[in-house]
């Protein structure tokens, strides 16, 4: 079945050169991207940079306060992130699954990754991220876990990744950063 389920996606890469270009994109490029959203997103939400008094030094101070007091948000979100992706790394040396490319006849990849494929690294840290901002922010959770299944999928289409690697990739991630949430809570919030 995973087989099965694996070709229903890769079968749509080498079908144009655009789409083709568009699936590396979402696999190899927009995580990064995303990386910097949910950045971005993590600062501004709470206005950390904006300016609203006229004095620009006490903005700034204002700014580095508000800052300080957010710092466990970001903290949280990608040390989730970071943790999740060092777990996935930690099962892919012990497991050693091949790419669906090694694994497989006649599929040729549109990314070359020379690592072992379960879970995927991919799906498992930016699922973590993503879940980890949507248990303070729900709204934009839903969005970045959105755009980490975009991510999970692409990676298939690319034929690097099965499907259950990146099913499991995201529910590691999500448990990870739950665990990591349960953990500090327990710990520094009374």
């Amino acid at each position: 079945m995973n087989n099965q389920i694996f070709f229903t996606f890769y079968n749509l890469a080498h079908q144009s050169l655009f789409l083709d270009r568009l699936f590396v994109f979402i696999a190899h490029i927009f995580p990064y991207i995303l990386i910097l959203l949910v950045g971005i997103f993590l600062l501004f939400h709470h206005e950390v940079l904006s300016f609203k008094t006229s004095y620009q030094k006490e903005a700034i101070w204002n700014s580095f306060r508000i800052l300080k007091q957010k710092w466990r948000e970001i903290v949280l979100v990608f040390f989730s992130g970071i943790f999740a992706w060092c777990v996935a790394t930690l099962l892919k040396i012990i497991i050693q699954s091949p790419r669906p490319y090694l694994a497989l006849e006649n599929v040729v990849p549109l990314l070359n990754k020379t690592d072992f494929s379960f879970p995927s690294g991919h799906a498992t840290f930016f699922m973590a991220i993503s879940f980890a901002v949507f248990l303070s922010h729900r709204r934009a959770g839903y969005l970045f876990m959105l755009c980490a299944l975009l991510i999970g999928l692409s990676r298939i289409i690319v034929g690097v990744h099965f499907p259950v690697d990146i099913l499991v990739g995201f529910i590691l991630g999500i448990a990870i950063a739950y665990l990591v949430r349960y953990i500090y809570d327990k710990i520094f919030i009374k």
